[in-house]
């Protein structure tokens, strides 16, 4: 029964002091504060499920973090079979926020929710955990490279999507050489 009363102790001390965190580390993993609360709530019956004993809050956090981790991926291997089967998928109507720094955040996430499991995971652990890409390899069980892959593509993903003042097609679309100087001819009407 004192096992009982220790391990109960750490969850409950670890839903208190971390479980804000948690829970925001889960929402950039999935994009969605109810599915992100969700995610917790799993990883924390699946740590916790089995009578443990000797953790500590910062032990019991690394753990939960992992559950989260791989509860997201899990979920994400769940819905690509879901979607191969399924023609269409549901999605509600959002209605735009009016203050402009919630919109960039926003933004941020939709384009988060848009990437693979793999590339959001890649990210998140990079960006948000300030992990190194051989961390992140270790973490996933992936090669260092694929990690590199999934960064790239992912933030590639999102900077074409996130930019709104028209230079992207401008750095994409190859230039023939001197045509920069053309250019500021053309916009100055001579010579610089």
């Amino acid at each position: 029964m004192a096992a009982r009363a220790a391990w109960e102790e750490v969850v409950v001390e670890l839903v208190a002091q971390r479980g804000e965190a948690l829970v925001r580390y889960a929402t950039l993993l999935c994009g969605n504060r109810d599915d992100a609360a969700d995610l917790v709530q799993d990883a924390l019956v699946r740590t916790f499920g089995r009578l443990r004993n000797g953790f500590s809050v910062e032990s019991a956090e690394a753990y939960v973090r992992r559950a989260i981790l791989n509860g997201h991926l899990d979920g994400g291997r769940r819905t690509t079979r879901w979607r191969r089967i399924a023609p269409l998928e549901y999605r509600p109507d959002e209605q735009e926020s009016p203050a402009g720094g919630v919109n960039s955040r926003l933004d941020l996430h939709d384009e988060l929710r848009k990437l693979t499991p793999r590339e959001r995971a890649c990210l998140v652990l990079r960006y948000y955990d300030d992990l190194k890409v051989d961390d992140i390899a270790e973490t996933l069980g992936i090669s260092s490279g694929a990690v590199k892959r999934y960064l790239s593509d992912g933030l590639a993903k999102m900077a074409i999507s996130l930019a709104d003042d028209g230079t992207v097609e401008d750095r994409l679309t190859p230039r023939p050489a001197g045509s920069s100087s053309s250019r500021k001819e053309a916009s100055h009407g001579h010579r610089i």
